[in-house]
């Protein structure tokens, strides 16, 4: 079972002020490549895995924008740590 969740939000900051929204899919891009379980939501996306696998995954999102030509990077972190296993359900499961 996965000991965290991770949320995240990427907000590349371009030279020219352009639209970000491909910037931001690509940061999705990398998440989704990883085969962690994620979940996209309006301002941010939770992912649910090993605390070190998730942390690599936002450091590679963080690179990535600045390959894509992002000047900086923002990234807002939630985290929820629980060595006895955790997932999106436990938290959500009475809203659904």
């Amino acid at each position: 079972m996965a000991n965290s969740l991770v949320s995240v939000q990427i907000i590349p900051k371009t030279e020219k002020y352009e639209d970000v929204i491909p910037y931001v899919d690509a940061a999705i891009a990398i998440i989704d490549a990883s085969g962690v379980k994620y979940e996209v939501h309006p301002l941010e996306t939770t992912m649910e895995g090993e605390l070190s696998k998730l942390l690599q995954i936002i450091e590679k999102m963080n690179v990535k924008m600045i390959e894509l030509g992002a000047i900086n990077v923002i990234t807002q972190v939630k985290i929820l740590f629980q060595p006895s296993g955790i997932t999106m359900e436990t938290l959500t499961e009475k809203y659904h």
